[in-house]
């Protein structure tokens, strides 16, 4: 018997959880051409801010991007059951006896 699905126990749909991490990683982005325009403007100590800014922010983008679930979904409460076989030690014993 197969329990059915709640809409409010269903994860984010595939095409919007998509859409959500392609914003995410386009605005890193956005702001790592920022960061490195301003490192090629800016001199001193906030020039290097700048280009650590632009070197690692990729990295964390992706990450970012690729992380999955943001702790709004719920789980799912249908779980599924594998089938249990149970043997018993008789059944051994019993094969290990040879016929007379």
């Amino acid at each position: 018997m197969s329990e059915t699905q709640s809409v409010t126990s269903l994860g984010i749909a595939p095409e919007i959880e998509r859409r959500n991490r392609m914003i995410k990683y386009t605005i890193a982005m956005t702001v790592r051409v920022v960061c490195l325009i301003l490192a090629m403007v800016i001199q001193g100590w906030l020039m290097w801010v700048f280009f650590i800014g632009a070197i690692f922010l990729p990295y964390f983008a992706v990450v970012n991007a690729n992380a999955h679930g943001s702790g709004e979904e719920k789980e799912s409460s249908v779980k599924a059951i594998a089938p249990t076989l149970a043997i018993s030690a008789d059944a051994f014993m019993k094969s290990e006896k040879k016929p007379d």
